[in-house]
């Protein structure tokens, strides 16, 4: 879907599969990121239309915390877009037959397959990530080794894109993938909005690590915030790490810890995302001229441009007008 249509399209169908001892938080953000109104966006209609299903009409959620009453029956996968399985914390007690049935049963069919956290063990379970990359939550990373050892796992990142089939780490990596979902369907435009309601980074890459050393930093003069604000207000001017380094007065090599340590990536990583992102709202809000939207971004050249969001996004820039520009069009201009 375009951003610029004016028409109600159909909403695309989510149905999240509770089993039993499932944790509530990932339910929750599934919920949350695909099952609440936002009439923020100002479109005609919901983008996507979540239902919760699950092997009986009563379960109980982990722990027994509480039990969900009236949800949907395991027959919902097959008319679902996209299957979200979320985790539970008894990860080596298989999954029952009528659970990894429906999930090779919505795979089968071309449904997208997405995991929140141990959710991974279950896809597994089923067969789908045989000879596949991976994610699940780094505790759980030996034992999900152990257990399905022909699954290529990749313990140390927040999420996988595997094309149809999607894997998140840890319980708050589920947000991220989320996301970053709302991204690949509909672009950063409107995936910022979302993150803005949910008070949540609006983006943060695949590949950067689950852990974190020092989620909240000790000394308050080392807190990453104020910087990160100053240089994405500047991010069309000639940023270096060096140039980072000074504006927090430290060292490029402390610096760069404090990067690792508290947004789990490298500066210069996190600046050539934020110039990425930048590119693709201003190709979404209708610049055509790809020197423009490069200079602009900071990516410099046309052809870094090109380079930087078809690793991204897997797009042209070109094909990424057509699919989130306003309104489609031509294909954007050197």
């Amino acid at each position: 879907m375009s951003q610029g249509s004016s028409q109600a399209q159909p909403a695309h169908r989510v149905a999240v599969i509770i089993d039993e001892g499932t944790n509530p938080f990932e339910v929750g953000v599934a919920t949350e990121l695909f099952g609440l109104p936002r009439p923020e966006l100002g479109l005609p209609g919901p983008l996507y239309e979540v239902t919760l299903c699950a092997p009986t009409p009563e379960i109980r959620m982990n722990h027994g915390f509480f039990t969900l009453t009236g949800v949907r029956g395991l027959d919902t996968v097959d008319r679902a877009d996209t299957l979200v399985v979320p985790g539970r914390p008894d990860n080596v007690v298989p999954r029952g037959a009528d659970v990894l049935d429906a999930i090779r049963r919505a795979h089968a069919r071309g449904a997208r397959v997405v995991s929140f956290c141990t959710g991974t063990f279950a896809l597994a379970e089923a067969g789908l990530l045989d000879g596949r990359r991976a994610s699940t939550h780094w505790r759980w990373a030996d034992s999900f080794r152990r257990l399905h050892p022909t699954v290529l796992l990749e313990p140390d990142v927040l999420f996988v894109d595997e094309g149809d089939i999607l894997t998140a780490a840890g319980s708050a990596a589920a947000l991220d993938l989320g996301l970053y979902i709302w991204r690949r369907d509909h672009g950063a435009e409107i995936a910022n909005h979302v993150s803005r309601r949910l008070v949540f980074a609006a983006h943060r890459d695949g590949g950067q690590r689950q852990f974190v050393e020092r989620p909240v930093p000790d000394v308050r003069g080392e807190a990453l915030a104020p910087l990160l604000a100053w240089a994405q207000e500047r991010l069309g001017e000639p940023l270096t790490v060096a140039g980072l380094a000074a504006r927090a007065r430290v060292s490029p090599a402390t610096l760069h810890r404090r990067f690792r340590a508290q947004l789990g990536t490298t500066p210069l990583a996190w600046l050539t995302g934020e110039r990425v992102a930048l590119a693709c709202r201003l190709i979404e809000r209708g610049e055509e001229r790809l020197d423009v939207v490069a200079a602009r971004s900071g990516l410099g050249t046309a052809a870094n441009l090109r380079t930087r969001l078809r690793r991204a996004t897997g797009l042209s820039p070109s094909a990424y007008r057509r699919r989130f520009g306003r309104g489609g069009g031509e294909a954007l201009v050197s």
